[in-house]
């Protein structure tokens, strides 16, 4: 994904002059360099110094410009924590806020590197928007979006390599604030079951549609804030069993949205939450490993469909 971001931007960036990137220790290798080099007037690295670089973005937004600032993403949201709920949301300044490397990704390099409450921290923030693209092709869509955002702050969660589309000619388009449909439920069976999630984890779901056959439906719900409370609540109707699945802490996620909604408009089927548990991550393992021990893996998550 991180490709493709850099990607997306220098080609919006030749259209549209006014889309400035600050990076904290990031080398302009791959795509990026490529941003670097064609708008270097435009491209600013501040080094290890990320509330300069949130306060940066926040002077080009004053002075009309459409700035993104990105790095990995605790470094981008949890170092300057100050400066991005007092210099952007407080201030309702259009800067999006691009996370790399989001939950697990970092898995190796141990609890600094991850964002296990990112989602959570971000939806409390007044202002600031939250969008978590489950493929690069949505990925695309948030960036075209950001792009011409002239008010308000977005937090964008992305992964960081190797990611594929995860939908085909069948799946809903992507639209700002819509839970998008990537593949439906194709034969009738007692129990209507559905996947809903976002992010790269999504993937565990599509492995299980392929490798075993199951028979469900899969939703991204990239938008996590402004939420789709509207498809959410028809998904309730359409459904007995909804499983979610995410990347992130069971606190202040998609499960706890999806849990209170649920409350809220008497759900009268079952649910089920894989999200990482709350308790700090002190191992350096794959990211697959580090998962299992939180309860997500495709073993589980096989079994869960196939029992319902």
């Amino acid at each position: 994904m991180r490709n493709k971001f850099s990607e997306v931007l220098s080609r919006l960036a030749t259209k549209n002059k006014k889309i400035y990137i600050v990076v904290a220790d990031i080398s302009p290798a791959g795509k990026m360099e490529t941003f670097q080099k064609k708008f270097k007037n435009r491209y600013f690295n501040v080094g290890v110094a990320e509330q300069g670089m949130v306060g940066l973005a926040a002077g080009l937004a004053i002075k009309g410009a459409i700035p993104f600032i990105y790095t990995i993403a605790p470094f981008v949201l949890y170092r300057p924590f100050e400066m991005v709920r007092d210099d952007l949301c407080y201030q309702n300044l259009p800067v999006t806020i691009v996370g790399m490397g989001s939950g697990t990704i970092y898995s190796s390099l141990g609890g600094t590197h991850m964002t296990q409450e990112d989602v959570s921290v971000c939806r409390s923030l007044p202002n600031l928007r939250v969008l978590c693209p489950s493929d690069p092709y949505e990925l695309e869509e948030c960036i075209k979006f950001c792009s011409k955002n002239k008010k308000g702050p977005i937090y964008l969660r992305i992964g960081k390599s190797g990611e594929k589309n995860l939908g085909d000619d069948l799946s809903d388009i992507w639209k700002y604030g819509k839970i998008r449909k990537i593949f439906q439920q194709k034969y009738k069976a007692k129990k209507k079951i559905c996947i809903l999630g976002y992010g790269p984890i999504l993937k565990l779901a599509l492995d299980i549609k392929s490798k075993f056959k199951l028979n469900f439906s899969l939703y991204s719900s990239h938008t996590i804030k402004p939420f789709d409370t509207s498809n959410m609540k028809k998904i309730f109707n359409k459904y007995d069993k909804i499983i979610t699945l995410e990347d992130h802490s069971e606190i202040g996620g998609l499960a706890s949205i999806v849990n209170e909604l649920a409350f809220k408009y008497e759900f009268s089927g079952k649910i089920k939450n894989f999200s990482l548990k709350d308790k700090f991550i002190n191992s350096y393992e794959k990211q697959s490993d580090l998962l299992d021990l939180h309860g997500i893996s495709l073993k589980k998550l096989y079994k869960e469909i196939k029992n319902a």
